[in-house]
């Protein structure tokens, strides 16, 4: 089904262009594949596209959809093919580079170049809707002209339409730039364009992720290292990043010497491996680094905590040998499942192998794919092989994990290295009492902290489990007379580590429940004269479940409990 519903969103995308040229004849086309969920086309006009032109663009598609024309490809010669797309100078320019021999798909009056695959009809296109507007590159080059791309999507089934727009919905109430501002966790300024600011609530969920990951790390034999953020430039060249990653990277000059601040946390770590000698007996050592890194992102790409300049990135790099190599992968995707399984995420797994620029010799990468392909497959784990996207110095398992919308996220990966050792001439003294060359596995497993935390706070939609929430209870005074008794609860919870705060405004005790709610408190304490007589608590929970009565010691334990299994 995967395969056909690909086929039907190339076909959507070139019913879309059909109807954009029908509509707007001097247009330039593009490029207009299938994506996930969906599709787009790229078009040059004079004109910007308008929402009222999405309408009439739609509405185009659907008519033309109903004459139920036949999709048919051809294959042409070079010379042909330049006559069809003589108007067409983008597509001038793709023929140009086309090795293979020109293929011609036409439905009624429209003929584009394309390798397929299609559906057999544009009667198949029913349910579809354009989404959005957006500016592109072309070829995905800032030196190049800015086209105007319309997105779109499209299913073979109505209700998996409706379901999809549903999720769209939902996603744009969640948005986490906008949950950020409204639960005061986070901030963005000009000054610093794509550098994060915490507030004070934000920091709470950013520390109890620390918090946690240094636990569960801690618990699975980790030892925690921290290393600098600027590290000169022969450095970066040994490591392989000065060549191959330079356009991500910051500059500076110390002393007239050239600097870099760090994109990735390995080379720093690699300098304290190497700073004493090592023996097989501390193997398998790993090295754990909550690390800042740096990497310059085009403004245009910026996007909230998912796409900033400087993140912390939960890096760890374990040091082993060929034998232990495959155990402590499987170790890695055996840690990684706890971790989102706390968070109540599912994932799925990609192999990614050898990119065409790389570092290393071929038996190197040989010997690194088949443990990743080996650990995999012995824990009985489905996966998807993503041929040639491995990262420049070694192949990789990467996870993506499903949100509570069905959005997947690429966070963890699992990175075997061969070259890195080689290039920094790591070595251990061995059962024989000679030296050997470690394997080295470059790890991370929530990613970026900033970034999970912007898909936590749509996960959850801001509303956190207790043991995340930045206030995990408010406590409301009907009036001033029952402050001394709000107080006295207020310091019996912040004993026992639990984060409250008293809202004891001249207000209602409805618009102070109302304004909690809209914080997304996971427990409301209201306190009146009757709570004070009883020594009792009346509780409302985030979603408005009601319990009077309650002993405060009964509720703090069940709030203790709550928050140590992590529900």
């Amino acid at each position: 089904m995967e395969k056909n519903l690909e086929a039907l969103r190339h076909s959507a995308s070139h019913l879309l262009a059909q109807a954009v040229l029908e509509l707007f004849p001097k247009t330039k086309l593009g490029i207009g594949p299938s994506i996930e969920n969906g599709f787009y086309y790229d078009f040059d006009m004079q004109e910007e596209f308008s929402e009222k032109d999405l309408e009439r663009i739609e509405q185009k598609m659907k008519e033309l959809a109903k004459k139920d024309l036949k999709i048919v490809g051809e294959p042409k010669t070079k010379e042909e093919a330049k006559k069809i797309l003589k108007n067409q100078p983008y597509k001038l320019e793709l023929l140009k580079e086309l090795k293979a021999k020109p293929t011609f798909y036409t439905q009624g009056d429209f003929t584009d170049l394309c390798a397929g695959p299609h559906v057999e009809s544009t009667k198949k296109i029913k349910y579809f809707k354009l989404l959005k507007i957006a500016g592109a590159y072309w070829k995905g080059d800032s030196k190049n002209k800015m086209l105007q791309r319309i997105y779109g999507t499209v299913f073979y089934e109505k209700k998996d339409l409706k379901d999809y727009l549903f999720m769209l919905e939902e996603a744009k109430k969640r948005d986490h730039k906008k949950l950020g501002e409204k639960l005061d966790l986070f901030s963005f300024h000009e000054e610093g364009p794509g550098f994060p600011f915490f507030h004070p609530k934000g920091m709470v969920l950013y520390n109890e992720l620390v918090d946690f990951w240094k636990e569960i790390h801690k618990k699975h034999g980790y030892q925690e290292i921290k290393t600098p953020i600027i590290l000169n430039k022969e450095l970066w060249l040994k490591s392989g990043h000065w060549d191959n990653y330079k356009e991500n990277m910051y500059f500076t000059k110390i002393d007239n010497k050239d600097y870099s601040v760090k994109p990735m946390n390995c080379p720093g770590g690699i300098l304290v491996y190497k700073n004493k000698l090592h023996s097989y007996k501390e193997f398998p050592l790993k090295l754990a680094e909550l690390g800042l890194v740096h990497r310059h992102e085009l403004s245009g790409v910026l996007n909230g905590l998912f796409r900033v300049r400087n993140f912390t990135q939960d890096d760890a790099h374990i040091y082993c040998t060929e034998k232990q190599l495959e155990d402590e992968i499987k170790k890695v995707i055996n840690l990684s499942d706890e971790i989102y399984k706390t968070f109540g995420l599912t994932y799925e797994l990609e192999l990614s192998t050898k990119p065409k620029k790389s570092i290393g010799s071929q038996t190197m990468w040989d010997n690194a794919e088949n443990s990743l392909k080996n650990a995999l497959e012995n824990l009985k784990l489905d996966y998807q092989l993503n041929p040639g996207d491995g990262a420049f110095y070694g192949p990789k398992i990467d996870f993506h994990i499903k949100d509570s919308l069905g959005r997947s996220w690429q966070c963890g990966t699992i990175q075997v290295d061969f070259s890195m050792p080689e290039k920094f001439d790591l070595e251990y003294d061995g059962k024989d009492n000679q030296k050997h060359r470690p394997v080295m596995v470059h790890r991370a497993i929530l990613g970026s902290l900033e970034r999970f935390m912007g898909i936590m706070i749509e996960h959850y939609a801001g509303k956190f489990p207790l043991w995340l929430a930045p206030v995990q209870v408010k406590i409301m005074n009907v009036n001033d007379d029952v402050l001394k008794y709000c107080n006295k609860i207020k310091e019996e919870l912040e004993k026992n580590n639990i984060r409250v705060e008293l809202d004891e405004r001249n207000e209602s005790i409805s618009k102070k429940v109302r304004d909690a709610q809209n914080q997304k408190i996971n427990y409301m304490i209201t306190i009146g004269e009757k709570e004070v007589k009883a020594k009792k608590l009346a509780i409302r929970t985030r979603d408005g479940k009601v319990s009077f009565g309650v002993a405060p010691t009964k509720f703090i334990k069940d709030l203790i409990k709550e928050i140590e299994v992590k529900k």
